[in-house]
């Protein structure tokens, strides 16, 4: 993979041969980089993958206003237009990343070709089986936004918290997975502008979800969801498949959020036999 920077904000990496005739666009989740996407575009090698980190996070420069989802629109909008593709690519977004690329799709849907939803955000976060840790986690980020930003950022990045997030996504038995994940986290998950943007891309996050696009947009539409996912549950996403003209559901079992990272030659398959 190659990395790329376009006006000096967004830091974005590219996999294999510009020259290929799909391109494809993959948005991360919440807190994540363009590390959580890497398994799925390595495994998609006939395809020409961009990943660019989200603003705020990772290697990209924050928004100068709120990091809300009308900014992150707007912000794909001329980071796609950027790139200047000779053909419109195909968008993918991976749980937060859905959100962003769902209301995408519904505002701009002459720019893209097909929608690919991993892990999407479904159902109200506030509705879910973890409800309870929805609420005690905006609790937690409302209170790092309110603390001196040093400390703040250790706060947010306690060892103890983004263990205990990896440790219920996680749904695999298998050890060297399991400590693979947990590192994953603990090594990108506080790759962060500041307290200010996670609490705010969290607090979007929590007030949007997929649902809110999915009657308007008409393009194809591949999602693929696990069957024990405890973010979104697997009838509500069988529930979200039915909002959209032209989608398409496809159930991984045994896994749960984290198909990125535990299953990403399964989504890689399900995503090359829906471009095909």
């Amino acid at each position: 993979m190659t990395k790329h920077t376009l006006g000096n904000t967004t830091s974005y990496w590219t996999y294999n041969s510009s020259k290929l005739p799909t391109t494809i666009i993959m948005i991360h989740g919440f807190r994540g980089t363009h590390h959580g996407l890497d398994l799925i575009a390595k495994e998609l090698s006939e395809n020409y993958n961009i990943v660019p980190d989200l603003p705020g996070f990772g290697e990209s420069q924050p928004f100068d206003v709120v990091h809300n989802l009308d900014n992150y629109v707007t912000w794909l909008h001329s980071f796609i237009k950027d790139l200047r593709l000779a053909e419109p690519p195909v968008l993918l977004g991976h749980s937060f990343g859905s959100i962003i690329t769902a209301a995408y799709a519904s505002r701009y849907p002459a720019t893209i070709s097909k929608l690919i939803l991993v892990n999407p955000i479904g159902a109200p976060a506030l509705e879910g089986p973890k409800a309870v840790l929805t609420r005690l986690a905006i609790f937690y980020y409302l209170l790092g936004e309110k603390m001196p930003a040093k400390i703040a950022h250790t706060w947010l990045s306690t060892k103890s918290v983004v263990m205990i997030m990896s440790n219920t996504m996680a749904k695999t038995k298998d050890k060297e997975l399991r400590a693979f994940i947990h590192g994953q986290h603990l090594q990108h998950f506080s790759s962060f502008a500041s307290p200010k943007v996670v609490s705010e891309a969290f607090a979007t996050s929590t007030k949007h979800t997929v649902r809110e696009s999915a009657h308007t947009i008409s393009m194809p539409t591949l999602l693929i969801a696990g069957d024990q996912d405890d973010i979104t549950p697997l009838h509500k996403q069988q529930e979200l498949a039915t909002l959209f003209s032209h989608a398409t559901l496809k159930v991984i079992k045994g896994v749960g959020h984290l198909t990125h990272y535990e299953t990403p030659d399964q989504v890689a398959q399900a995503i090359k036999t829906f471009i095909r």
